[in-house]
């Protein structure tokens, strides 16, 4: 049907051919009628099927009704910049909405993956949700409705990359919260804030991560790339678990990368070694930091999916993408400058962007945990990073970690 091309939608209802001379109108609250324009009558009921339909729920989200000075009514789309007077609910009526299910790949953009989901009851933590893939990511969940917050270190940027979603979307729910993950006393600051909004939390994203920077340590004593990527995210999801399971069904992704694959976490004798997570100056390396640090967060992943999935909280890795252009590398010249190289040759931020959100809304992933996509497919991480004593040693000495140097409570 033009109609439905016009309105950006495959035809649903193919099947249901109209006779020649017929038109498929619909009435303001959803229900559909027929008009046959040669004998100038109208009928409820489908002139082939006899059958009576009505529109699948309310508009989608970012369509909003309309009264021309003619009194027709049409239908805007403010997220595509468009208007029609075809009803978009049409192409999808009770009697056939049928369940395609699609197949996503590394080329997929995270606006297609959420194409028809409402977003509106959901509630969304992304950290560093200001830029890179934590920015679309967010923008997405965003322009489909979603509660969504940024927590981020840097308020200046946080509330630019919010002005902007406002921007493209002036009724999207969005806003930036201040988090520091190289500090545990502002993860803990975070989480009271959080909770003092008494929210509830579906989905929780643990994007954040520094990649290729010096060495330093944190004002809680570690080194800087350990505690950013991995222990600021153990801590806050554990602050926060209580909130998740309330909410359940709610789920966590925990961004990693195909990096893990080259180094382990444990030493000679197979044990779990701080001075490996988090090495002095000397035994500094800023890519084998960021490996294993990644490494961790699939061991991360995977164990709070043990202890959580039980009481309806989900975890899941996922790695965004090879060959991805981000700012994660700008603490290292020569890798931003063979990134800018690489740039016209890498995904874009919407295809990297896209595991995520599968991860978060995919309905064949409800209840389902303990696994890491790359590009939108399972696959198998490496060996430690599937071994489970390896992810409770992890656990136990992060639990330990955030004991001896948050300085506050454990359970908020």
């Amino acid at each position: 049907m033009a109609a439905l091309k016009y309105a950006g939608m495959d035809d649903t209802d193919s099947e249901d051919e109209l006779p020649p001379g017929w038109e498929e109108r619909s009435t303001k609250d959803g229900w559909l009628y027929y008009a046959n324009h040669e004998e100038m009558k109208t009928q409820w009921e489908h002139p082939k099927t006899g059958k009576k339909k009505r529109c699948a729920g309310d508009l989608p989200y970012g369509w909003e009704q309309e009264t021309d000075a003619k009194g027709q009514i049409f239908y805007v789309d403010h997220i595509n910049k468009r208007k029609t007077y075809f009803d978009p609910r049409q192409a999808f009526t009770v009697e056939d909405v049928q369940v395609k299910p699609k197949r996503y790949d590394g080329n997929t953009p995270a606006l297609e993956i959420l194409q028809g989901h409402d977003l509106s009851d959901k509630v969304i933590i992304i950290t560093g949700g200001n830029s890179g893939i934590g920015f679309e990511t967010a923008r997405s969940f965003a322009l489909h409705g979603a509660h969504v917050i940024l927590a981020c270190r840097n308020k200046a940027r946080s509330s630019k990359a919010v002005n902007r979603i406002l921007e493209e979307w002036h009724k999207a729910r969005v806003e930036a919260m201040t988090l520091d993950l190289a500090s545990l006393r502002s993860v803990r600051e975070f989480a009271e804030a959080f909770k003092a909004k008494k929210l509830p939390l579906h989905i929780l994203v643990c994007n954040a991560a520094v990649c290729t920077q010096p060495w330093r340590l944190t004002e809680d004593g570690l080194e800087s790339t350990f505690q950013i990527c991995h222990l600021g995210h153990f801590y806050l999801v554990q602050l926060l678990q209580n909130v998740l399971g309330r909410s359940a069904p709610a789920r966590v992704v925990v961004l990693s990368s195909e990096s893990h694959r080259f180094t382990d976490l444990l030493d000679s004798c197979g044990k779990m070694d701080l001075t490996l997570l988090s090495p002095s100056q000397k035994e500094y390396w800023s890519m084998l930091a960021y490996n294993r640090a990644k490494l961790c967060n699939i061991l991360f992943s995977n164990e709070l999916n043990r202890r959580l999935s039980p009481h309806g909280v989900t975890s899941n890795a996922v790695h965004p993408g090879n060959m991805m252009y981000t700012s994660i590398h700008r603490s290292w010249w020569l890798m931003t400058f063979l990134f800018n190289l690489a740039r016209p040759f890498t995904k874009s931020m919407q295809q990297g962007a896209a595991t995520t959100v599968y991860c978060a809304v995919a309905p064949e992933l409800e209840g389902l945990g303990g696994m890491y996509f790359n590009n939108c497919f399972r696959c198998v991480p490496s060996a430690q990073a599937q071994d489970p004593s390896s992810a409770l040693s992890l656990w136990e000495l992060s639990e330990r970690l955030v004991q001896e140097r948050s300085g506050g409570p454990q359970a908020l």
